[in-house]
């Protein structure tokens, strides 16, 4: 999937893990032009001063950045190697992109004068730098993927919508694709992004019962606005800030993806996801028959958009060949031989439960399209069962470190709302707020540690 590289902190990733990156981007690319945006590229280097723009955006960023000083290198006078070159020193220094809100909104003062320019709703597909001091591969890293939602509105209520559709295109995202079950809400005021007036999340749950923030959008008021002088003319002729959000998800998913689903023997892909969705091994090796037989099936399949292959490499055994595609997450493996042939079935095998099953020759097509639709939800119903059954609720400090420490998962607690509880409970347990769930019902109660009263429960976890 991925490997380290020679940059501290930097991940190559690999031929199977893009092309899983790849169904990903492309998918929730569809969705987003469904839902009226356009895709555009903004420039890797920031300006510094742009950052200082946003007090707020600058104070979340400043410890991540990545400082671009100088312009050309040189041989060393004093030896060998070579040297920056001291004369090529910037005029301005610049900002390797972290995220891309100033230098997009400082593009858009130009684009927008009148209410007839709005709404602008624009996507990139881009890598950004954030120079994280611990990494792990896909989940942290100090360069990575993602797409990133910059959107312009005439209204604050325009962009509150905005907010919340790109919220529930990820969730769908999350939950029909790559059928991992998600919470939406909202972060506390201490967990929003750097410069938003509210951020909304999706929460998920991984096997080892530690919460994954898998995509954000953020309403981001006028305040990117106001620092970037961006105004148009209403209707009525007069100026206003335009209202603006954000939104984006990143090769984080890829990382949910692997700990939602797989187990000790590999990877487990839902089909949707899966850059193979079938795998047909031939036993004990290829022959003409076999191939004749093998032709059929992948045509049959492709017919039904199913995407197939065919490993003929005959120098690796049929053992071999199983173990290497369960590893790779293949969802469903056909394996076709002259014995099964004579009785006209083949034998299928589905990598979620490791079931095997003979299945006729006649209406193998029918049997492989329902079986990956199966296989999809059968991912789902058992993620969503993990996470149901670990979110656990408390009302009192003793509870909430017993269940943390013993079961994990999400914790529903009382929270007074306050920034000073909330660190200081973050402080005793390393379980953060994961957010305010946007379907939650009021319920009065006791802060579990000040004892103060509150009107709703919030979502506790340890956290990636």
């Amino acid at each position: 999937m991925a490997d380290h590289s020679a940059v501290r902190g930097c991940m190559v990733i690999k031929p199977y893990g893009f092309a899983i990156w790849e169904n990903m981007r492309d998918q929730l690319d569809r969705m987003f032009k469904d839902t009226g945006h356009v895709n555009a590229s903004f420039p890797l280097f920031i300006p510094k001063s742009f950052l200082s723009r946003e007090a707020k955006h600058v104070d979340g960023f400043a410890k991540e950045c990545a400082v671009v000083t100088h312009h050309r290198l040189m041989n060393n006078p004093d030896g060998e190697g070579i040297v920056v070159d001291p004369t090529a020193k910037l005029e301005e220094e610049l900002i390797v992109r972290p995220t891309s809100e100033t230098i997009i909104w400082n593009t858009y003062k130009d684009w927008i004068q009148s209410y007839r320019d709005l709404p602008l709703l624009i996507n990139q597909w881009a890598n950004v730098v954030r120079w994280e001091m611990k990494t792990r591969l896909f989940l942290r890293t100090a360069e990575f993927h993602w797409q990133e939602g910059h959107t312009a509105h005439a209204t604050s209520q325009e962009a509150v919508d905005e907010t919340l559709q790109m919220l529930n295109v990820y969730a769908t995202f999350a939950e029909e694709y790559m059928a991992m079950p998600v919470i939406k809400g909202v972060k506390t005021p201490n967990e929003r992004f750097a410069g938003a007036e509210d951020t909304y999340t999706i929460e998920a749950l991984m096997q080892d019962a530690k919460a994954l923030q898998a995509g954000t959008s953020h309403f981001l008021g006028q305040n990117f606005a106001k620092a970037f002088e961006v105004k148009f003319l209403n209707e009525n002729n007069k100026e206003e800030f335009v209202w603006a959000t954000s939104w984006g998800v990143s090769t984080r998913l890829i990382g949910g993806l692997i700990m939602t689903h797989s187990d000790d023997e590999g990877l487990v892909l839902p089909p949707k996801l899966a850059p193979t969705q079938v795998m047909i091994i031939p036993i004990p090796k290829p022959d003409d028959i076999i191939n004749e037989a093998v032709d059929k099936v992948m045509a049959l399949l492709k017919a039904k958009g199913i995407s197939v292959k065919y490993d003929d490499d005959p120098k690796k055994r049929p053992g071999f060949k199983f173990a290497e595609h369960e590893m790779h997450g293949i969802p469903v493996r056909i394996a076709i031989g002259k014995r099964d042939l004579e009785k006209n079935v083949v034998e299928v095998a589905r990598r979620d439960t490791k079931e095997k099953t003979s299945v006729p020759m006649e209406g193998i097509d029918d049997y492989v399209e329902q079986l990956l639709v199966d296989i999809q939800q059968n991912l789902f119903d058992r993620a969503k069962k993990y996470r149901d059954e670990h979110i656990t609720k408390v009302d009192s400090l003793e509870e909430f470190k017993s269940v943390l420490k013993d079961k994990g998962g999400f914790i529903s607690a009382h929270w007074d709302g306050t920034t000073e509880t909330e660190l200081k409970i973050k402080e005793m347990t390393k379980a953060t707020i994961r957010c305010i769930p946007l379907d939650n019902p009021k319920e009065d109660g006791k802060c579990i540690l000040t004892g103060n009263p509150s009107t709703q429960r919030v979502l506790f976890a340890k956290a990636y």
